[in-house]
């Protein structure tokens, strides 16, 4: 009963021993990021062991080198994924004839390049064009010579210093005076830009609070008309500009501090951070607030009227892009704009060394990569009777294996231990067993050899059967490692009458 109980014993732990080694399954894959999962892996959740998934790059994105592109699921958990993928660049826009090329940024999607024309020539057309997963797109710009014009500015109910000038020079400037009854809103002098364009904006010329509230007003002593202007055209016009240009030195059409909602993410600069007025025409420049960069718009804005024109600047969160690689670990993302995290996350059988989380800051992120390092377990414990197979000298890191082999006796349990994912042994070491035969009973039989008992493993002895017996079986027997005779036991038998045959 001994025996059959030892073997039970054996049996459950190699029982345990092979759940213990029996594979893992891995759930969901792993989201990198600018990466995504084929479409055929996408919705589920559970894979087998060995099985490999592959992924590909984002949209406007692309391999930054011939990586491999699967991952494969090992005891639970995925392998790392090599893939590395970078935001699609358009390259270079190539020679612009008489100027060249200015890029905004590093020639990625949405990023702009501008013409910049030689002294003497100007753009023809639009001066930019955009980055798009094709190229660059629209038509390329082209410096033509001879400088760049502006068209006369139409103002209406306004006197312009220039006259009837049909053409302006770049630098040019025009001063305009509204005629009588109107005021001014906006700038008084513009001037022609390099781009042909007159800046500021010419302003408007809108009837005035008295003109609108009162005809009365209209006849002040300052501006109703004697006969001599009557009669002078031009005195007319040189009294209506003495008066409205008394006028523009008061403060009215000017405005107030410009506010933006703070969802914006932008602020003013500090040249205008602490005024208090401005008046009209005047324009102000905002910057996105840190952590933001610029995606569009203008940052300016005008006081016209009294009321500031609406921001169109566009600011959104500066990107920071991958946190790092971890040596047997990944990254997990809630994004990689400014603010959003990285969790650094260990392989099964790994501890994290470091802090775990990295926030995407205004110079990226912020802390250092952590480190991944393999769990180890302690010196494998001695067996008496037997000699260890394996690593003899420490680290025993995860999933080394060590094998124990009885030198005497017998083992029971499993001869062979690794280390697991929580720096324990799989399962407690095996012992060496020693088994015994107990004296051979043999009724008429006798024996020689070895010793009189107990009779340890390998013991060899030699049995006689003793006269008139006679012996059937193996006359040398060994003591077995299961505490039996092998190979059994011989038996001893009384010689048989003899049958006398009748004489008559």
């Amino acid at each position: 009963m001994k025996l059959v109980g030892g073997n039970i014993l054996i049996l459950s732990f190699a029982v345990l021993a092979s759940a213990a080694r029996a594979p893992k399954k891995c759930g969901a894959p792993v989201a990198y990021p600018h990466t995504k999962l084929a479409s055929k892996y996408s919705d589920r959740q559970h894979f087998n062991f060995g099985e490999k998934v592959y992924y590909d790059c984002a949209d406007d994105f692309t391999s930054s080198s011939r990586a491999f592109r699967a991952v494969k699921c090992l005891q639970g958990g995925w392998s790392k994924l090599n893939l590395k993928c970078e935001k699609r660049s358009c390259g270079n826009a190539g020679e612009l004839a008489n100027g060249e090329f200015h890029y905004e940024g590093d020639s990625l999607i949405g990023e702009k390049v501008y013409a910049v024309c030689n002294e003497g020539y100007t753009v023809k057309g639009l001066n930019y064009m955009v980055c798009k997963r094709a190229g660059w797109s629209g038509e390329v710009p082209i410096c033509e010579e001879g400088r760049p014009t502006c068209s006369p500015p139409a103002v209406a109910n306004s006197v312009s210093s220039r006259g009837d000038v049909s053409v302006h020079q770049v630098g040019d400037s025009v001063t305009f005076t509204c005629s009588q009854g109107f005021q001014l809103h906006g700038a008084q002098q513009i001037t022609c830009g390099a781009g042909g364009q007159w800046q500021p904006e010419p302003p408007r010329c809108l009837p005035s609070p008295e003109t609108t509230r009162s005809p009365e007003t209209t006849r002040s002593p300052e501006t109703t008309r004697s006969p001599e202007t009557t009669r002078s055209p031009a005195r007319t016009v040189s009294a209506a500009r003495t008066v409205l240009t008394a006028k523009d030195s008061e403060p009215a059409g000017g405005c107030g501090v410009p506010v933006v909602s703070s969802s914006s993410h932008t602020s003013l600069t500090d040249a205008y951070i602490l005024r208090t007025s401005f008046g009209s025409g005047e324009q102000v420049q905002y910057v996105c607030v840190v952590g933001y960069i610029q995606a569009g718009g203008s940052r300016y804005r005008t006081c016209r009227g009294g009321q500031w024109t609406p921001l169109r600047l566009r600011c959104e969160r500066k990107p920071c892009g991958s946190a790092g690689e971890i040596l047997n670990g990944w990254f997990e993302y809630s994004g990689v704009e400014f603010g959003d995290t990285a969790k650094a996350v260990c392989d099964e059988g790994y501890n994290l060394v470091g802090k775990a989380t990295r926030t995407c800051m205004s110079q990226g992120w912020d802390g250092r990569i952590p480190v991944c390092e393999a769990v180890q377990c302690n010196e494998p414990p001695q067996v008496m009777n037997a000699d260890l197979r394996g690593p003899q000298e420490p680290p025993y890191s995860y999933r080394t294996v060590v094998r124990y082999q009885c030198r005497a006796g017998t083992l029971s349990g499993s001869s062979e231990i690794w280390c697991t994912e929580d720096g324990t042994w799989s399962s407690p070491p095996p012992t060496c067993k020693e088994m015994t035969c107990p004296p051979p009973k043999v009724p008429g039989g006798s024996w020689a050899g070895a010793h009189n008992g107990p009779y340890q493993f390998r013991d060899t002895i030699s049995i006689e059967c003793e006269r008139p017996y006679w012996r059937s079986g193996p006359r040398t027997v060994t003591c077995g490692s299961d505490g039996r005779w092998s190979p059994g036991l011989p038996r001893c038998y009384s010689p048989a009458p003899r049958r006398y045959k009748p004489t008559w």
